[in-house]
């Protein structure tokens, strides 16, 4: 069964009295394990595509199936629902509440899906452990480099064990070290049978995953697994 399955899907903003198609007619398969990227220039469609990916938004038209659950036509509750229990986030901003530890931050996730504190603080450690922050747990995010600081971001999109990890521009902040170290732990999770989907413009970025998918004007017009892969080096530290 595919993890992800996009049927027909479509949606349109009005602007005044235009109506304006930003994605049309895609149909979009993502089997559990891949490593994907989602590139096209500004206004191709890419962005609202990973928002309809992630529940962040409903599409116009077509079905959205995460697993076996439709879920383009979930309300609210039910679209919040899947993001906490299914879905996991990292942003180009890294997101991270600055008078909070890494570990508060990871924690954070937890503590709305009502898990007790014991277990948060036991699940938020292992999770920076993985990323290579096992040093720096009580650090807050002032006193961490920008790649740290989207490592910790990271683990918290890790601690409540999603179908699919969604990392929308994560390195759009980073510098070319710090680039390629976030996008070592990408792999090494996808390695580990996570799923990532990933928005991102630049092309070395991309070659890091299996798969590109580019949009053009809301269509999808390449879609092929990526050759000569950029493998991570080591675990960074």
């Amino acid at each position: 069964m595919a993890l992800l399955t996009l049927d027909n899907i479509c949606k349109k903003y009005n602007q005044g009295e235009l109506a304006v198609m930003a994605i049309k007619n895609i149909n979009l398969t993502i089997e559990k394990g891949e490593f994907v990227s989602i590139m096209g220039t500004s206004g191709s469609g890419k962005s609202t595509m990973m928002n309809i990916l992630g529940c962040l938004d409903r599409p116009t038209e077509g079905h959205y199936f995460i697993e076996d659950e439709d879920v383009a036509r979930f309300n609210e509750s039910r679209l919040a629902d899947i993001r906490n229990k299914k879905i996991g986030f990292v942003f180009q901003s890294f997101n991270l509440l600055p008078k909070l530890s890494s570990v508060e931050n990871v924690e954070l996730p937890m503590v709305y899906a009502g898990i007790g504190r014991k277990q948060r603080r036991e699940r938020a450690i292992e999770a920076l452990t993985k990323v290579g922050l096992e040093k720096r747990i009580y650090h807050k995010p002032n006193e961490l480099s920008g790649g740290q600081r989207q490592r910790v971001a990271i683990a918290r999109a890790l601690v409540n064990d999603p179908s699919i990890l969604m990392a929308d521009e994560p390195t759009g902040n980073l510098d070319t070290k710090s680039t390629y170290e976030v996008m070592g732990i990408f792999q090494q999770l996808n390695d580990e049978g996570v799923t990532v989907v990933m928005v991102t413009h630049e092309p070395d970025v991309a070659q890091f995953t299996k798969r590109i998918v580019v949009f053009k004007d809301g269509d999808i017009i390449s879609d092929k697994p990526v050759e000569n892969r950029t493998l991570r080096e080591g675990i960074v530290s």
